[in-house]
């Protein structure tokens, strides 16, 4: 995700540019902020952070829940220092409900989402939000479980899905059903090619996507629009 977002050179490009051009990342559900903290890293803000005046390479976490953006603020607090969050402000956490995002039209350049999009209640609408809160050239991208393309690995893959991990959460945790939940949600949710026309039908160009395991996981993206 972070190597395909282009997000490192594109973040020394906007700090070296003498013009108000900046770099807005959007990470949506990502409460605990392991993906944002990798955003941090590869764009260089913490050596920012030492420096005066408010950076203009951002990036925003927003989760549903209140309790897991409070152990991202924690976490990053702890790992970065203070200076990311209130003086260059190039971390934050916001709460918000990916159907309906609490940013303005045309706010951010890269959203991002992993492992988060199935558990919306309304895909599509989610996409949408997206596409609003990006600005025009903006690019989305959705990291989530996907289909396995190999037959034979593919009922490999189901046997420990639907016997395996269920028992392991039984075992370790003492929750199957929570288990038994994320292999049936995986499986409920797109294809590849099936969550790549539900962005396309909401608007978004030059669509893609990239299996990662045998199709495990997949990678989309897409673009708004310029003129939208």
């Amino acid at each position: 995700l972070l190597r395909m977002s282009g997000v490192e050179a594109i973040s020394k490009t906007v700090r070296k540019s003498t013009s108000s051009r900046r770099l807005d990342i959007l990470d949506v559900a990502g409460g605990t902020g392991d993906v944002a903290f990798r955003f941090v890293e590869v764009a260089n803000c913490v050596e920012r952070s030492k420096s005066s005046g408010e950076d203009p390479v951002t990036i925003t976490v927003c989760d549903i829940n209140p309790s897991m953006l409070e152990v991202g603020e924690q976490r990053a607090r702890k790992r970065f220092g203070n200076d990311i969050l209130q003086n260059t402000k190039s971390l934050s956490f916001v709460e918000g409900n990916a159907q309906r995002l609490p940013f303005a039209d045309n706010q951010f350049d890269l959203y991002t989402i992993a492992f988060g999009l199935r558990n919306v209640t309304d895909v599509d609408e989610a996409i949408l939000e997206a596409k609003r809160v990006l600005r025009p050239g903006g690019k989305m991208m959705i990291l989530e479980f996907s289909k396995v393309t190999n037959d034979t690995f593919r009922a490999i893959y189901d046997f420990y899905s639907f016997n395996i991990i269920p028992q392991i959460g039984e075992t370790v945790a003492n929750d199957r059903s929570s288990y038994q939940y994320l292999v049936e949600s995986i499986r409920k949710f797109s294809d590849q090619e099936s969550l790549e026309a539900r962005m396309q039908k909401q608007g978004f160009l030059e669509t893609k996507y990239t299996n990662f395991t045998g199709g495990i996981v997949a990678i989309h993206e897409g673009y708004k629009p310029l003129e939208s």
